[in-house]
C-alpha cells in the first residue's frame, strides 16, 4: 500500500519550455505593445532579472544568453544583423529601445496627423456613398499600419456624420432604428446606397415627365 502511495503521489509538473511560447515579432509600429508582452514572457521564465539588473549585479551568464535568444526569436532578419554586436541581453534591451522610441515618436506624430484629416472629413456633394467609404477605409488601414485601430463603431459614426444633406432623412432613420455599437460599416454602407440610387431614380423619373 505505502508503494501504490508513493506511486500516486503527483510528481512535480516540468517547467513549460520557452519554445511553446509564441513569441510576437518586433515590428516598426508596435514597440510598446511588444515590449510589454516580452517583459511578461520574460518575467515568467525568470530571465527579467537579465534586463533590469541592480547596480553592481552581476547577471547569471546561462540566464544571459537564454535572454539574448529569447529576444531574438521576436526579431526580424533584418534587426538581428543591425543589434548582433549587443553582448549582453540588457545591452541588446536597451539598443532596441533606442531605436525604437525614436521611431515611435515619429509614427504618433504621423497618426496625429492622419487623425486630424480623418476627423475633418466630409463627403462631397459629388462623392458616391462607395468613393467615401473607400476613403474611410483607407484611413483605418493607415491607422491601422500606425498602431492604432479605428474600430467599427467609430467608422460608422464618422460616415453618418460626414453625409452631405441629401443624405438627412436616411441618417436620421437609421440612428433612431438602430444601434451604432453593433451595426457594420457595410450594412450602413448598403443602406445609403440604396437611399442614393431611389434618389436618383426620383431624378430621372422628373427628368423624363419634364
Amino acid at each position: 500500500m505505502a508503494g501504490d502511495d508513493t506511486a500516486s503521489t503527483s510528481a512535480p509538473k516540468p517547467v513549460t519550455p520557452i519554445a511553446q511560447y509564441q513569441c510576437p515579432k518586433l515590428k516598426n509600429t508596435n514597440y510598446t505593445v511588444w515590449a510589454i508582452q516580452i517583459k511578461v514572457i520574460l518575467e515568467a521564465h525568470g530571465l527579467w532579472e537579465a534586463i533590469e539588473t541592480k547596480d553592481n549585479t552581476e547577471v547569471d551568464t546561462k540566464k544571459d544568453k537564454a535572454t539574448i535568444a529569447f529576444l531574438y526569436q521576436a526579431l526580424t532578419e533584418d534587426v538581428i544583423l543591425q543589434v548582433a554586436g549587443c553582448e549582453t541581453a540588457k545591452e541588446l534591451w536597451d539598443s532596441l529601445k533606442t531605436r525604437h522610441v525614436g521611431e515611435e515618436k515619429v509614427q504618433q506624430a504621423r497618426l496625429q496627423s492622419l487623425m486630424i484629416g480623418f476627423n475633418t472629413l466630409q463627403m462631397k456633394d459629388e462623392d458616391t456613398v462607395d468613393a467615401f467609404t473607400a476613403k474611410l477605409n483607407s484611413y483605418a488601414t493607415k491607422a491601422r499600419e500606425l498602431g492604432k485601430t479605428l474600430d467599427e463603431s467609430l467608422l460608422v459614426r464618422k460616415l453618418l456624420d460626414a453625409t452631405p444633406d441629401r443624405f438627412i432623412q436616411i441618417v436620421a432613420s437609421i440612428e433612431q432604428t438602430s444601434d451604432l455599437d453593433d451595426i457594420s460599416l457595410d450594412e450602413i454602407t448598403g443602406k445609403l446606397k440604396a437611399f442614393e440610387e431611389r434618389i436618383k431614380l426620383r431624378k430621372g423619373g422628373s427628368s423624363v415627365k419634364a
